[in-house]
């Protein structure tokens, strides 16, 4: 079939998002924007009890509240249990419920867990109900952090997943001989690190719409990242067969991972249903406030992790002894997965024969842990950057020199002892990273020293300000893993009349999620590429499980790779429809990713991964000694993406991953005390600020193919988070001599890490 390219938009062309005009004009509708006509209003009600017995619940005072239409909880669930890789959590903390469920019901294990969903006429009467749901509990003893968590004596939070342990998930990874590499090692650096919770921070809070369609099919419209497993979720707690269940995703205000788990798709399902069994069949609408955003939905992963690792005197890196405890909070959601990737990327994208990895996820009276942009990679890669870029300091060989002796290349054995797939690119993408940022020539001042200033009238005092470069690299990989059966599903429809040669226009229905990426426009144009077609001749139909198969989720840098090959196998099937002369002519494909395998319980040798992204940083800073302000000037951030299907959007998602790692390296503190999220406004959470962010980030993007990418392309929307914060941490040895080893690095942590320090005597 004819192939256009470039100037019809498709492959390597930068169309303009094809959903800008909408959303620059307001016309696009994100959950909170769908108010029906007579639409009821749904508050949900959250315990407020990090750890709790419930003791009494009363929700007949809300039910009598003027204008309230109904009060639902635990015993209106038929399946009163959910979780998107293991069934841990209750959908409502009650007493009571008529349907089955593994969970303990009873306990609230989290400040948000569920106690009811209160349906009025407004949302001043849904309010009111909610404050009139009574409850009694009996509070029970706190595990609200790691060190209690693991305590001798510590409360045991889910007896039912694991009985003596709060630590429920462990692997392991075992390679080589470690007494004899300990031996055979000329240095030895060892640190303890100390990883933070970081907030998703989207721009649009949760909201959805729920009612009964024309089908009868329970329908929840909200933002999300996988359709089809939210369907799965909601049927599985109403005990409906999957095709009752209908999600839809209009317009969603970003997700990052944070959208992956539940939040108010299974309760506004549970409250559609309820409703249209007694005959109402208004839909119902629901937001959460900024507050009950961030209280209530899951957060990057905190950890603890100590690391050991030997080199020769060359710099040749011959052991690496690490120990992580990943805090999952009061549920599993997916901390079983992201472990498993910090797991076998804490040795980072290194050759070493020596391995010994034990890492663990541990419950704790904390808000859940979820998927954050990087999946544990970028706790893991903090870890071996900032322990490659020790063992360079101490040896006194060049960081970049450092990483061209022991990284990875064509053939080379990862962390689990398989071979890394083809296409082993990181050799180049460092070269190129360390000659676009003239790494070895020396720093110059810049005029944006000034800007550490921390009142804007007070400019800094220059002879407190030190320059410095650092350097960092990392892989990631596309898609799911260990074992999971990744698929993604596509279905293309040719249009034209018996006599064309080739089609004249074409529908793409697919479900994949546009969470401000721009996934949508990067289908679009790969349809146009793969079915011939100029891009202004493709209708598309997405995220919506009534028209289209499922995709998949749109994370871990999968949503391209997986859906371009999806795409391209649906319109090689529609082709041969065409052919055989059918009008319309349809093609269904679905796509299964190479084979991956679980590790093994005793060495963790697996294959791990199909594909890989590969990326590097360097980056020049200035620290205020007097003040410990930080400021980044330049940040060179080197990618290969296989194939730029969308140029403009892949250096959009290199800037805005660039933005994000900077919150989680040097702003970004998420404060809690006895479970409880103490700071939940943006007003103490302090995101990135258009002032803050780095002087200047330069997007070099290699297109260096991966052999089994649609069009060569790889996934890169995560890579360039993964450098960033151990790139910050080198700058900053280079400019004072002080290593941290914890993040995020505000002010008070870095005035805290000087104090005592070579520079600090000199500049008291």
């Amino acid at each position: 079939m004819n192939q256009h390219h470039g100037p019809l938009g498709g492959v390597g062309a930068s169309p303009v998002k094809i959903d800008a005009r909408a959303k620059v004009t307001g016309e696009a509708r994100y959950p909170d924007d769908l108010a029906p006509d007579k639409a009821l209003w749904a508050k949900v009600v959250m315990t407020g009890r990090p750890h709790s017995q419930l003791l009494e619940l009363d929700l007949d005072a809300a039910r009598a509240v003027p204008g309230v239409v109904a009060v639902l909880g635990a015993a209106d669930v038929p399946v009163n249990e959910y979780g998107l890789t293991m069934f841990d959590q209750p959908v409502f903390v009650g007493l009571e419920h008529t349907g089955r469920s593994i969970v303990d019901c009873s306990l609230s294990r989290w400040e948000a867990d569920h106690l009811a969903i209160v349906v009025a006429e407004t949302r001043h009467a849904a309010d009111a109900g909610a404050s009139a749901v009574h409850a009694e509990w009996a509070d029970l003893p706190l595990a609200p952090d790691l060190t209690a968590a693991l305590a001798p004596g510590a409360p045991i939070l889910h007896p039912d997943v694991q009985p003596d342990s709060n630590i429920y998930c462990t692997h392991q990874l075992r390679r080589g001989d470690m007494d004899a590499a300990w031996a055979e090692a000329d240095v030895v650096v060892e640190a303890e690190y100390e990883l933070p919770h970081q907030e998703h921070a989207y721009l649009q809070p949760e909201a959805a719409l729920s009612y009964i369609d024309s089908a009868g099919r329970v329908t929840v419209e909200v933002a999300g990242q996988w359709t089809h497993t939210d369907r799965r979720q909601i049927a599985h707690a109403l005990d409906l067969d999957e095709s009752e269940v209908r999600v839809v995703y209009p317009a969603i205000g970003g997700a990052f991972g944070g959208r992956e788990d539940m939040s108010l798709q299974i309760v506004m399902a549970v409250a559609a249903r309820y409703l249209a069994a007694q005959g109402e069949n208004r839909p119902i609408r629901t937001r959460w406030s900024r507050e009950e955003s961030i209280i209530g939905h899951n957060k990057r992963h905190r950890a603890r992790i100590r690391a050991r690792w030997g080199a020769r005197s060359d710099g040749t890196i011959v052991a690496i002894e690490s120990t992580c405890h990943m805090d999952a909070g009061s549920y599993n959601y997916t901390s079983n997965e992201v472990l498993g990737n910090l797991h076998v990327c804490l040795p980072g994208p290194y050759v070493v024969p020596n391995v010994d990895v034990t890492s663990h996820a541990v419950y704790t009276n904390s808000v859940p842990g979820g998927a954050f942009r990087g999946f544990g990679s970028p706790q893991a890669a903090f870890v071996a950057e900032n322990q490659v870029n020790k063992l360079a300091a101490t040896l006194g060989i060049d960081r970049v020199e450092m990483r061209r002796r022991n990284m990875v290349e064509e053939g080379s054995l990862g962390p689990t002892g398989s071979m890394l797939p083809a296409g082993v690119t990181l050799g180049a993408v460092v070269e190129r990273c360390a000659s676009e940022a003239s790494w070895g020539e020396p720093l110059e001042p810049s005029e944006g020293d000034y800007d550490l200033a921390p009142i804007a009238s007070l400019p800094a005092e220059p002879n407190d300000l030190r320059r410095g470069r650092g350097f960092a690299c990392g892989f990631k990989n596309v898609g799911y893993s260990f074992g999971y059966v990744d698929t993604c599903e596509a279905r293309i429809v040719l249009h034209g009349d018996p006599e064309d040669e080739f089609p004249v226009n074409v529908d793409l229905y697919h479900a994949g999620a546009d969470v401000g990426q721009g996934s949508h426009t990067v289908l679009h144009q790969m349809a146009a590429e793969a079915t011939g077609v100029p891009a202004t001749e493709v209708r598309t139909h997405y995220s919506d499980t009534a028209t289209a198969g499922d995709s998949g989720s749109a994370s871990a840098s999968r949503l391209t790779w997986m859906s371009g090959n999806s795409i391209l196998g649906a319109a090689e099937e529609a082709a041969k429809s065409w052919l055989d002369g059918d009008r319309p002519a349809e093609g269904f494909f679905r796509f299964v990713a190479p084979p991956t395998t679980p590790l093994d319980t005793e060495d963790g040798a697996c294959v791990p991964f199909f594909a890989y992204g590969y990326v590097a940083q360097a980056v020049d800073v200035s620290v205020d000694i007097a003040t410990g302000h930080v400021r980044v000037h330049r940040v060179v951030s080197t990618n290969d993406v296989g194939r730029a299907i969308n140029p403009d959007l892949v250096v959009g998602q290199i800037e805005g991953c660039v933005a994000q790692a900077h919150g989680y390296a040097l702003s970004e503190d998420l404060q809690s005390a006895d479970g409880r999220i103490l700071n939940p406004r943006f007003s103490g959470y302090l995101i990135p600020g258009i002032g803050d962010i780095p002087d200047r980030v330069d997007s070099v993007v290699l297109e260096l193919a991966d052999p089994l990418g649609p069009f060569g392309a790889r996934g890169m929307s995560e890579m360039p988070y993964l450098p960033y914060a151990p790139a910050i941490v080198d700058a900053l040895f280079d400019a004072t001599g002080v290593w941290f080893d914890e993040i995020p690095l505000t002010p008070s942590r870095v005035l805290a890490g000087l104090r005592g320090s070579d520079i600090n005597r000199e500049h008291p």
